[in-house]
């Protein structure tokens, strides 16, 4: 069977379960927001939290009683589930061979090393992607009931952009993780710990500006959603950031992958 076929096939179920997660966040979400609709009584209870919290939660540049300010909120959180999904589809479709012990059949195969991991690589973009257009169909499905304007829709769109590059770039990093530890089985932990070393890093970075440098270490600082928002854009050279780091990351998982000795 072919390769990228029968990843797809054996990457189904786990899709299948981070659409769900997705869509549960989305619906506890927009539940939420139900409270704060047209309701500036409720938003006036945040700020009470201390200055720090609203700042690293970048409440105060939404008007959460619109739909398209609560999105905004949500932004962090949704970048969070498709960034997982990502970097643990990218170390898992590669670790998986010397952990489900298949890597011998797998080198039987009348293919090289870098066709193998093309081949995974594109089954975890389809996933990827897949995932992504879920959470866009769902987002605009649960925000109907609040008739969004088309300001809403457009930030919408951005979002969703912002968040394919930044799913890209964790993949990159999960795929040339998994393809370059010898520790098969730290891959996963490993990059999940860089992924959410990386948010710490876009969490401090808004509660002291002496810090902001490390914003170029954060994907997650690399796409404003107030900014998105109010300039109808994104920045161009986290945008050139992002493609070199999935660039490097490729590359470095082809040179590793086609040198390092697999575990049968």
């Amino acid at each position: 069977m072919n390769i990228f076929l029968r990843e797809l096939k054996a990457n189904r179920k786990s899709l299948f379960i981070w659409c769900i997660i997705t869509a549960l966040f989305i619906l506890l979400g927009i539940a939420k927001f139900s409270a704060y609709y047209n309701n500036p009584a409720m938003v006036a209870v945040l700020t009470d939290l201390p200055k720090q919290v609203l700042s690293a939660l970048n409440v105060q540049a939404f008007n959460l009683t619109t739909i398209t300010g609560f999105y905004g909120l949500m932004f962090t959180y949704y970048a969070l589930l498709l960034t997982i999904a990502a970097v643990m589809w990218g170390t898992d479709i590669i670790t998986k061979e010397e952990r489900d012990k298949t890597v011998e059949f797998s080198l039987t195969l009348p293919v090289t090393r870098a066709r193998l991991v093309t081949s995974k690589a594109l089954a975890a973009l389809v996933n990827c992607v897949a995932l992504l257009l879920f959470t866009w169909v769902a987002s605009i499905v649960s925000a109907v009931k609040y008739q969004p304007d088309a300001e809403f829709f457009r930030f919408l769109s951005l979002c969703m952009l912002a968040l394919f590059i930044m799913q890209m770039v964790f993949l990159a990093v999960g795929i040339f993780l998994g393809c370059a530890m010898k520790r098969y089985k730290l891959a996963t932990s490993t990059a999940i710990s860089l992924l959410l070393v990386t948010y710490f890093f876009s969490i401090i970075t808004a509660l002291n500006s002496k810090l902001d440098f490390l914003k170029y270490f954060s994907p997650f600082k690399y796409f404003d959603p107030a900014a998105m928002l109010n300039q109808s854009k994104i920045d161009i050279v986290f945008v050139g950031i992002s493609a070199a780091i999935v660039i490097a990351g490729m590359a470095g998982a082809y040179l590793t992958y086609t040198k390092r000795d697999l575990y049968i």
